[in-house]
């Protein structure tokens, strides 16, 4: 994904069935600007204070989550203490670089996954999340 000029976050927010507010318009107009990435409530909510868009932290969490719900971004749990935000919602796993706190996309067609458990009674993998934590290496 690239950057989206504001008018097709409005139309992204609509396809999605959220109502475009200013502040969801705001938050996906920074969100989405600068490509895939991946970002925590708090980095989102320093942008967004950065550029003036007069916005709570609790309003960046709770818009994070309904785009989570609506399916324009994904969650990843690196951390127990740290969620981030992933705008490229394509199959695809990740890179967690530790004490640099940076996310970095694997490309789905680099990794594969074989002799996954069947999934009980009527349910269905949804997708699989792979993070491949690493650090600089020593001596």
């Amino acid at each position: 994904m690239t950057g989206a000029p504001p008018i097709a976050i409005e139309v992204r927010l609509r396809g999605a069935g959220l109502r475009p507010t200013r502040q969801r318009v705001a938050l996906g107009d920074l969100l989405f600007a600068k490509g895939d990435r991946h970002l925590t409530v708090e980095e989102l909510h320093e942008e967004a204070v950065a550029a003036g868009v007069p916005v709570s932290l609790a309003t960046v969490y709770n818009t994070l989550h309904q785009f989570t719900e609506a399916g324009l971004i994904r969650v990843l749990a690196v951390e127990s203490a740290k969620t981030y935000f992933d705008t490229n919602v394509s199959d695809h796993h990740h890179f967690f670089v530790e004490g640099e706190n940076e996310v970095l996309d694997i490309p789905v067609s680099n990794l594969t996954i074989a002799n996954l458990p069947e999934p009980p009674e009527g349910m269905e993998i949804a997708h699989v999340d792979v993070v491949i934590r690493l650090r600089a290496k020593r001596g």
